[in-house]
């Protein structure tokens, strides 16, 4: 190594040993207030997931098909999702399905609970959207593993720490789509309501809102499908699901078990993918 090289590692910044010493800290001091959170996410995430798996399987899928022809108010899609989620109870694979798609809606929901008022925030203010930027890029950029590490030092094992990575992963989506959609909101619309004299106030739910909402739902179906793709990652921190049946496919090299895990997150995401655009196409 050049003279000029060794100089740079030999004084390389102690960016792990920080992070060590921070999330060292967290644990000594916190470790309590983290516990308890996982705890108390855990009761309530396994709690649905009992109750929803104490229902009979086939009226399951019968009142899940019936919201969607509810929500979306189509027979195709209704009898699709029906046959599709019956090959998932056929493949044996109900238990982890449930689980994984509790998991997916306590995290996409979380995500737009959160995202959708800071996009909006950072819509009105400039200032806000650019200090966020950096931290948007880096929380989505991040190497997913690495979100593993110190989530599971707090956290602990199980559907607690899945979750909550899970959102970490996916809020910058929902942030990005709501800034989009409210900046995107032509001004002639906006000065209309402004000349009626709308505040502040109504201009963003009766003007600002509507005129976003496909962007912000298409927001929604990125955290969905975003969230399913975490479901892997999620299961080597205790989260249960089609994850681990994956992870174990991949352990013991079962290309039958990998095949069918994998195919019934195709059909949940396929399923929830079609259900999630009606809030749209049903206002048109």
């Amino acid at each position: 190594m050049d003279p000029i090289s060794k100089f740079f590692v030999g004084y390389k910044i102690p960016i792990g040993e920080w992070g060590k010493a921070f999330f060292t800290f967290l644990t000594d001091n916190f470790n309590t207030f983290f516990r308890g959170l996982s705890g108390g996410l855990n009761f309530l995430l396994d709690g649905v997931v009992d109750m929803l798996l104490h229902i009979p399987p086939v009226l399951l899928i019968a009142l899940i098909a019936l919201l969607a022809y509810y929500l979306q108010r189509s027979r195709g899609l209704a009898v699709a999702v029906f046959f599709g989620l019956l090959f998932i109870l056929n493949q044996n694979l109900w238990k982890q399905t449930v689980e994984t798609l509790v998991l997916v809606v306590a995290a996409a929901a979380a995500s737009m609970a959160i995202g959708v008022p800071l996009g909006i925030w950072a819509a009105h203010k400039p200032k806000v959207y650019r200090i966020m930027l950096p931290v948007l890029d880096l929380m989505q950029t991040l190497p997913t593993f690495v979100y593993l590490i110190p989530v599971l030092t707090l956290f602990g094992l199980g559907n607690a720490p899945g979750l909550i990575v899970t959102i970490i992963f996916v809020i910058p989506t929902s942030v990005r789509l709501t800034h989009l959609g409210v900046v995107s909101v032509p001004k002639s619309i906006i000065e209309a309501g402004e000349a009626f004299g709308a505040t502040k106030s109504q201009l963003l739910w009766k003007v600002e809102l509507p005129s976003a909402l496909p962007t912000i739902m298409a927001g929604l179906t990125q955290s969905i499908m975003l969230s399913l793709s975490m479901v892997v990652f999620a299961a080597l921190i205790g989260a249960g699901g089609l994850g681990t049946e994956i992870n174990r496919a991949l352990g013991s090299r079962k290309i039958d078990l990998g095949l069918e895990a994998g195919l019934a997150i195709v059909v949940l995401a396929i399923v929830l993918d079609r259900m999630t655009r009606i809030g749209v196409g049903g206002k048109k």
